[in-house]
């Protein structure tokens, strides 16, 4: 089954499929980049690795759990004593955290030319996810290195872009010698995901990523569409009109 929409498909954002999603399109980006950078350049998949402790990483209390005593012990104490009635909470656990990302790296010096970032729920939370990517993110715009930053979540808040207006959605491309200046590609869920330029020095030709043609191949590669549930209720929810485009289009799969 095909993509039944024409840009993102906000289902894909629902957490359980997310990592999916995401490590599939690192890899389907690096695949398409490298033919046509090379041999000057390669790309590389790096990842960061760090512990976050989060209000959504919660295990559950057992319902019960009874040690065995001897029987005369047992009900003489439940004679004697009223077990209290306790509430039922979940307690947040730590969590390793690995986040992939690019590199398009020079093949004789392996210097970082440009990075290529596609942010994860963790990334638009403040929380250590957010403050982990801020810090990279704050260091290669302070350094002679292109970023480009993929967001394709609506859930969280976005990252600071001074003079962005509100949308769903967001491809940022900034290039180390534009600098303070930078290109965004606003876009919202009704809309297909632009095409986008992917810097490389100052003067060279730039290679461009078709994103939504990428999306559109992962998503029947992976056969997501037997992993969605097309009747569950998005979060964040809609706004009533896109949801009444979200249903229009549903109705014809």
């Amino acid at each position: 089954m095909q993509n039944p929409f024409p840009g993102m498909n906000p289902y894909l954002e629902q957490p359980e499929l997310w990592h999916q999603v995401h490590n599939r399109l690192i890899v389907a980006i690096a695949d398409d980049l490298t033919p046509q950078i090379a041999p000057k350049y390669r790309v590389s998949i790096e990842e960061r690795v760090y512990t976050s402790v989060d209000d959504v990483l919660l295990v559950g209390i057992a319902d019960v759990a009874v040690a065995k005593r001897n029987d005369v012990e047992t009900r003489t104490t439940l004679t004697t004593t009223k077990i209290a009635e306790p509430s039922k909470v979940k307690v947040p656990i730590p969590e390793e955290v690995i986040e992939r990302f690019l590199e398009v790296r020079t093949t004789q010096s392996r210097e970082v030319v440009t990075v290529i970032e596609i942010l994860s729920p963790k990334n638009k939370r403040s929380k250590e996810g957010r403050m982990v990517y801020e810090s990279k993110r704050q260091k290669i715009l302070a350094s002679a290195t292109n970023l480009i930053e993929i967001d394709l979540l609506r859930l969280g808040e976005a990252l600071p872009i001074l003079g962005a207006t509100k949308s769903d959605y967001r491809i940022l491309v900034s290039r180390s010698f534009n600098r303070p200046d930078a290109d965004l590609y606003s876009f919202n869920l009704p809309d297909p995901i632009p095409v986008f330029p992917v810097p490389l020095r100052l003067g060279e030709p730039e290679p461009v990523i078709d994103l939504q043609r990428l999306l559109n191949e992962i998503y029947e590669r992976a056969r997501f569409d037997l992993a969605i549930d097309y009747s569950q209720v998005l979060k964040p929810a809609l706004p009533s009109e896109q949801e009444v485009w979200v249903r229009e289009i549903l109705d014809r799969i």
